[in-house]
């Protein structure tokens, strides 16, 4: 399995990277983690946007799904689609938002994305096992667990402390989770974590690695790498267009 950084900006794009997407491929088939603001441009220095086998969105704030508007743009006008609808995974009611994204006519977009409703669960896709948990976030939102040839990845989206994400890391290879807030006072609960805390919640789930991703702009990203290192030594800050192999 092996793991892009297409962006991982947190909370929109930022001067160095695009908001949060992640390619992640094997066997050949390949699948999107989310497209966040901007992502959509950096994507084609990865591949060609007709490569994309299935698109997976964790929840419906804009520096996780905006990106499928030009992503719809690129499938209608580019000429260069040879492929039917794309599967795309998001929680249910993703349909409309992604149409009001893209035309404000609220016209249909079965043409270029094939949508599922997703909730707690899990499913086949291509080579891919997928399973997903609701994370503890002010709108509907869910963790991946990715697992293929023997190794697993697991993706946070956005999420406050969460056991049940915890529990869907248990093990994995790798945990590839937002540190979006400092560790300073007052911080509202359920919206993010800190460096500190992405780190326990890896310590606690025996992971193998710690990627740490979503930081934002205003946020020093050095310092949500040392919280967390403190509590989970093999951590690691993601970079745009990093690749790991899993």
């Amino acid at each position: 399995m092996r793991l892009t950084v297409v962006g991982c900006s947190g909370s929109g794009p930022g001067p160095e990277s695009p908001a949060s997407s992640y390619l992640v491929e094997h066997e050949g088939y390949r699948v999107v983690l989310d497209l966040g603001s901007g992502a959509f441009g950096a994507l084609q220095k990865v591949l060609p946007p007709d490569d994309v086998d299935a698109v997976l969105l964790s929840h419906l704030h804009a520096d996780h799904c905006l990106d499928v508007a030009p992503f719809v743009v690129w499938r209608r006008y580019s000429g260069l689609t040879t492929r039917g609808p794309v599967p795309l995974y998001a929680p249910v009611g993703a349909d409309r938002r992604l149409r009001l994204a893209y035309d404000l006519s609220d016209g249909p977009i079965d043409d270029v994305f094939e949508v599922f409703g997703i909730g707690p669960g899990s499913w086949e896709l291509g080579p891919f096992r997928v399973e997903t948990a609701r994370t503890a976030h002010p709108v509907e939102c869910y963790a991946f667990r990715l697992t293929a040839g023997g190794r697993s990845l697991v993706y946070t989206g956005d999420t406050g402390v969460c056991p049940a994400v915890v529990e869907l890391a248990r093990g994995a290879d790798v945990l590839l989770a937002e540190a979006a807030h400092p560790d300073v006072p007052g911080l509202p609960a359920d919206l993010h974590l800190t460096g500190r805390e992405a780190g326990e919640h890896a310590r606690d789930a025996g992971v193998g690695r710690l990627l740490l991703t979503h930081v934002p702009s205003w946020v020093d990203p050095q310092a949500q790498l040392a919280d967390a290192a403190a509590v989970f030594p093999a951590s690691e800050l993601v970079g745009p267009l990093a690749v790991y192999d899993i």
